[in-house]
C-alpha cells in the first residue's frame, strides 16, 4: 500500500544527501576584512552588520550600526535603539529603546508604539521566528485606558506605574476625568477575547521578547517592576529572510541553516532504504493528485461558466498566443500571473493576463469574470473576454497605455508627472469606480484590494479600478461578510479585518483603503519641503489631524491656493476613510458628495485612533516653540511630505 504523507520524508532526505554537497558548501567568503570593525563594546560586529563609517566592502548597507560611547546603537524609523545581543547562530539581533532608562527607572516607558504592522516584507528586519516554526520572535505588551473599573481576566492594573502623583507615558487624563489604566500580554486575540466596552481606548503597544515561560510572563507582569523589566530586556528581530533573500549561498547558509545539518543527515541515512521501495509509489501518488487537482479545478470553471451568461468573448489558447506574439511584449506581473501587450484582429489593442498558480479551485479566475465580467462602468476596467483550457487560463482587458496610478504618484524616471487638479480628478473617478461596484448592480461587489497598483490610467488619464482576484460578491442588503482570514494588501487593510471587536467586515473595508489611497495621492504631488533629507519621510495622519484641527496652515511648496484647497479637502477626505471604527467612516457615496463639494462644506473627523503604520515622531532641530512644526513621522511604504506654517507658532 502506497502511503504518499509517509514516503515525502524519505524521499526528501535523500535528495538532500545528493544535493548537500553541492549546496552552500562553505558558508563564509574569505575576504579582507582587517580594516572593518570587529566590535563596539561588548558587540561582536561580522557580517552581515557593519559600523557606520567602515570601508564599503565591509557587511551590508542595510545592516549599517553605530558606535557611539562604545554602545552599539541603530536608528530604525527615525528611532533610536540600543543593539543588547547579536546571536549569529539564529540570525537575530535584540534591542532595546533608547527612551528605556537604566537604574531601574519604571517610568521611561518608550513614548511611541512600536509593533509587528510596523513591519513590511521589504524591511531588513522582521519578527518572525528563523527557525520556520510559524512562531513570533516578540509578543505586544499592550496598554490601554478605560474610563471605568474593568476585571477582564489577564488585564493588569497600571495605576501604580506614576510617579510624583501623575500619571507616566502609558496613563492618560481625559477631559480632566481620571482614566482606569491597564495592560496585557498578547496578540490581537487577546484584546478581541476582552468585553472592553465601547470607551475603553488602546494607548500603546509594545514589543517584547519574553524572557521567561508565558506562564511565568503573565504572573511577571503584575507590577511596575516586572513590565519594565521586559521592556528594558528589549525585543529581538530576525535578519534570517532579508539575509538570504540579497546574498548567494557562499555569503550564508540560506538554504540549509548550519544547525540543521546535523539532523538532515541523520535522517537521511535512516531513510534511504524506505526510499528505494517508496519512490515509484510516490511518483504514481504525485502524477494521481496533479491530474485530480487540474480535473476538479477544470470542472469547477466550466460548471461556473455554463451557469452564467457572460458579456465577454472566450477565446482559445491558440488565439490568446497569437493575439499576444508568443507573449513577447511583456508589461508586468503580479499577485495572480503575468501581464502581455496584444492587440485583436480589429487593430484594438489589449492587455492579456495570464493567471499562474490558482487556488484548488480557480476562484481567482471565478472572482475576477463574476465580477467585473457581468458590469460595465467608465471607472471600472472592462473584461472583453476570458480562455479556459486545461491549466491554461487568461484575461483580455482593454489595453491603458499609462499604467498604474503608483508609478505616478511615486515618482518614476520617465514617468509624467501629474498635476494637483488631474491627481484630484482621479481619486474622484476611483471614488466614483467603487461606489458603483457597492451599489451600482444587482450584487455588492466589495474589491479588498484597493490600491495604486490595481488603479489603471487609459490615454486621457481616466482612471480604472482592475485586479478582482480578491473580490466578494454579497446581496446589497447583507452588510457584514464572513471572511476566513485577512486579504489585501498591507498597509491597505482595514483594521476589522484583524481586530474583530471593533466591527464588523463590510463594503467600509473598502472605504478604508481608498481613504489611504487618497492621502497618499494628495501628498505625494512633489516633494513639499526642500530641506527634508528623504523622500520617505512623511507626516503621519494623525500628525495632520493635530495641524488642520488646530487650525494650522499647511505649506505646501510653490502650490497655488486653489492647489492648497484641493489638497487640503483630499486629506480631511481621507482622514474620514480612515477612521479605526467601520461604522465611523461614510459610505462611498458619502465619499463622492464630499470630493464634488466645496472644503467650506467638510467637518473635520474625529481623531483616527490606533492607525496601523502610527510611526514615531522625531524633533529634528529648531527651538521648542516650533518642535512642532519641525516633527517627523515616518512610514515604511508611503512618501507624504505635509509641512504645518512655522509661522503661526510665531
Amino acid at each position: 500500500m502506497c502511503r504518499g504523507s509517509l514516503l515525502l520524508v524519505p524521499y526528501g532526505a535523500l535528495l538532500l544527501l545528493f544535493l548537500l554537497p553541492f549546496i552552500c558548501s562553505q558558508t563564509s567568503i574569505p575576504e579582507n576584512n582587517s580594516d572593518c570593525t570587529l566590535s563596539c563594546g561588548n558587540i561582536g560586529i561580522s557580517s552581515p552588520f557593519r559600523l557606520k563609517g567602515d570601508p564599503q566592502h565591509c557587511g551590508n548597507r542595510k545592516y549599517e550600526l553605530a558606535c557611539e560611547e562604545n554602545v552599539t546603537v541603530l536608528y530604525f524609523y527615525n528611532r533610536k535603539f540600543y543593539a543588547k545581543a547579536i546571536n549569529y547562530n539564529n540570525f537575530t539581533i535584540r534591542f532595546v529603546d533608547a527612551a528605556v532608562q537604566k537604574k531601574d527607572n519604571y517610568y521611561s516607558i518608550p513614548r511611541y508604539s512600536l509593533t509587528p504592522s510596523n513591519f513590511s516584507y521589504w524591511d531588513p528586519y522582521n519578527n518572525y521566528s528563523p527557525d520556520r516554526s510559524y512562531s513570533y520572535t516578540t509578543r505586544p505588551i499592550i496598554f490601554m485606558d478605560c474610563p471605568k473599573p474593568m476585571h477582564s481576566p489577564g488585564l493588569v492594573e497600571t495605576a501604580p506605574c506614576v510617579k510624583d502623583g501623575t500619571y507616566s507615558s502609558n496613563s492618560s487624563l481625559s477631559n480632566g476625568l481620571r482614566m482606569f489604566s491597564y495592560s496585557i500580554l498578547g496578540w490581537n486575540r487577546s484584546i478581541s477575547s476582552l468585553d472592553l466596552g465601547e470607551s475603553c481606548e488602546i494607548t500603546q503597544m509594545l514589543m517584547v521578547s519574553p524572557s521567561l515561560s508565558v506562564e511565568d510572563m503573565h504572573e511577571h507582569l503584575t507590577s511596575c517592576e516586572g513590565i519594565y523589566s521586559e521592556i528594558a530586556h528589549g525585543f529581538e528581530l530576525s535578519w534570517f529572510d532579508q539575509a538570504c533573500s540579497t546574498s548567494n549561498c557562499t555569503e550564508y547558509p540560506c538554504l540549509f541553516p548550519i544547525f540543521y545539518f546535523s539532523f538532515i543527515l541523520g535522517l537521511g541515512l535512516f531513510q534511504v532504504v524506505r526510499f528505494l521501495f517508496g519512490f515509484p509509489c510516490l511518483i504514481a501518488l504525485i502524477i494521481y493528485k496533479c491530474k485530480r487537482r487540474h480535473l476538479s479545478m477544470y470542472e469547477n470553471i466550466e460548471d461556473f461558466l455554463q451557469n452564467n451568461q457572460l458579456m465577454p468573448v472566450r477565446y482559445s489558447y491558440s488565439d490568446i498566443k497569437k493575439m499576444a506574439r508568443g507573449f513577447k511584449d511583456k508589461l508586468g506581473e503580479g499577485g495572480f500571473g503575468s501581464v502581455y501587450k496584444a492587440k485583436l484582429r480589429s487593430g484594438r489593442l489589449v492587455a492579456i493576463k495570464m493567471l499562474g498558480k490558482s487556488k484548488a479551485n480557480g476562484q481567482d479566475f471565478i472572482n475576477e469574470v463574476a465580477t467585473i465580467g457581468r458590469i460595465h462602468h467608465v471607472n471600472v476596467v472592462q473584461l472583453i473576454g476570458f480562455c479556459v483550457e486545461g491549466s491554461k487560463r487568461a484575461l483580455v482587458y482593454d489595453f491603458m497605455p499609462n499604467g498604474s496610478l503608483d508609478k505616478h504618484i511615486f515618482s518614476q524616471q520617465g514617468v509624467i508627472s501629474l498635476s494637483c487638479e488631474k491627481m484630484f480628478e482621479i481619486s474622484l473617478g476611483v471614488a466614483r469606480g467603487i461606489e458603483y461596484l457597492h451599489r451600482g448592480c444587482d450584487m455588492q461587489i466589495l474589491h479588498f484590494d484597493i490600491k495604486p497598483h490595481n488603479i489603471l490610467l487609459d490615454e486621457n488619464f481616466l482612471p480604472k479600478v482592475s485586479d478582482f482576484g480578491l473580490a466578494r460578491l454579497c446581496p446589497l442588503d447583507n452588510s457584514i461578510v464572513s471572511l476566513t482570514a485577512a486579504r489585501g494588501t498591507p498597509g491597505y487593510i482595514a483594521p476589522e479585518l484583524f481586530y474583530k471587536n471593533i466591527g464588523g467586515v463590510s463594503y467600509k473595508a473598502d472605504v478604508y483603503s481608498f481613504g489611504m489611497l487618497l492621502m497618499e495621492m494628495a501628498g505625494k504631488r512633489k516633494n513639499l519641503n526642500a530641506n527634508i533629507e528623504h523622500l520617505s519621510q512623511i507626516y503621519f495622519p494623525t500628525w495632520v489631524f493635530d495641524q488642520l484641527s488646530g487650525g494650522n496652515d499647511l505649506t505646501i511648496g510653490d502650490a497655488t491656493e486653489e492647489e492648497k484647497k484641493i489638497i487640503k479637502k483630499m486629506i480631511i477626505v481621507a482622514l474620514w476613510c480612515i477612521q479605526m471604527k467601520p461604522s465611523d467612516r461614510p459610505s462611498m457615496n458619502k465619499v463622492v458628495e464630499m470630493l464634488e463639494g466645496e472644503i467650506e462644506s467638510l467637518q473635520m473627523p474625529p481623531k483616527p485612533f490606533l492607525y496601523p503604520q502610527q510611526m514615531p515622531v522625531v524633533v529634528t532641530g529648531g527651538s521648542s516653540s516650533t518642535a512642532s512644526a519641525a516633527s517627523r513621522t515616518t512610514t515604511t511604504s508611503r512618501e507624504i511630505v505635509l509641512i504645518a506654517d512655522e509661522n503661526s507658532h510665531s
